[in-house]
């Protein structure tokens, strides 16, 4: 079986080129120099699909609630919700909002370009402090109590222009990097690949065990559908995303498990067997190893964080 027919066309994301990003949608003109690019808008809009683009994003939600998806990451986001995501790390925000209602600005957006900052990181020793939260932008960030501060120095931002612009973003970019209050996302770094044919075969593979997670299947059988040996398809595995493949399906089943004692009610050893594990004891020692906490205290403070369920 080919990665063709392992892919779901309308799964795979849309990359982002400067020719889609009009004046009209709420972009600035393509014509300003600089490596920021500010944009705002609302819904509905063409804007809100499931894309990618070469650029880092923060993106702040000012107004409606619903579902986010970051990588293989599947949430809920509500007014304050604020992410960064890096290069090639497929992202979108969906209001589960009524369907006509319109909204004149839902999203205050910040793009920038990441190879800048890592040369001048490499040079300069007071921007040392930003290299490891692009790292972590691969896996997408979720913030948490930095919505206000960050909605004020965007719309500093967006005012200015030269270097008190850039001078305004390092400095956001700095509080960014020393909140401790904060969340990786997604479980794969998307975006490992330069080429758009290994992009594409990762994104695949990736697109196929996450919509299979709760299966029982072996990492020879994944591998014979990608045409590879076993142990071919282990290295090519761990060298694109990071992870082991058995520690990558117990990351997507226990990102379920969360979604599921976040979003259900159904008891914790249905949703251990639910996500694809078959021991109960299995699931809780996996659940502490990758959320150092149990499915119960996990629970507790979700609904402590989000409020009711949704």
């Amino acid at each position: 079986m080919t990665m063709a027919s392992l892919r779901q066309r309308d799964r795979e994301p849309e990359l982002e080129h400067d020719l889609g990003r009009h004046l009209t949608l709420g972009y600035e003109p393509l014509e300003l120099p600089g490596s920021l690019r500010y944009l705002e808008h609302g819904i509905p809009t063409p804007l809100v699909r499931w894309h990618q683009h070469e650029e880092c994003e923060l993106h702040l939600i000012v107004e409606t609630r619903g579902k986010l998806f970051v990588g293989d990451y599947i949430g809920h986001f509500e007014p304050g919700n604020l992410v960064l995501t890096g290069p090639r790390l497929p992202h979108n925000w969906i209001s589960s909002d009524g369907p006509d209602e319109v909204v004149h600005l839902r999203d205050m957006v910040l793009q920038f370009s990441e190879a800048p900052l890592r040369q001048a990181g490499a040079e300069v020793a007071e921007l040392h402090s930003v290299l490891p939260l692009l790292e972590r932008a691969r896996h997408g960030i979720e913030f948490f109590d930095m919505s206000e501060v960050t909605r004020d120095a965007l719309v500093r931002i967006k005012s200015s222009h030269g270097m008190a612009r850039y001078g305004e973003f390092l400095m956001l970019l700095d509080r960014l990097a020393r909140c401790t209050d904060y969340r990786l996302l997604s479980t794969v770094q998307m975006q490992s690949f330069d080429d758009d044919a290994s992009l594409a075969q990762i994104s695949g593979i990736v697109s196929y065990l996450t919509e299979h997670s709760a299966e029982q299947f072996t990492m020879g059988e994944v591998a014979e559908r990608v045409g590879m040996t076993e142990s071919q398809f282990s290295r090519y595995f761990r060298r694109a995303t990071g992870n082991t493949f058995t520690d990558f399906v117990n990351r997507l089943r226990i990102n379920r498990a969360c979604q599921l004692l976040m979003e259900t009610d159904r008891y914790i050893n249905n949703v251990c067997y639910d996500v694809g594990f078959n021991n109960v004891a299995n699931f809780n020692r996996r659940f502490m190893q990758i959320k150092g906490m149990t499915p119960k205290d996990f629970r507790r403070q979700a609904e402590a964080r989000f409020g009711n369920k949704h």
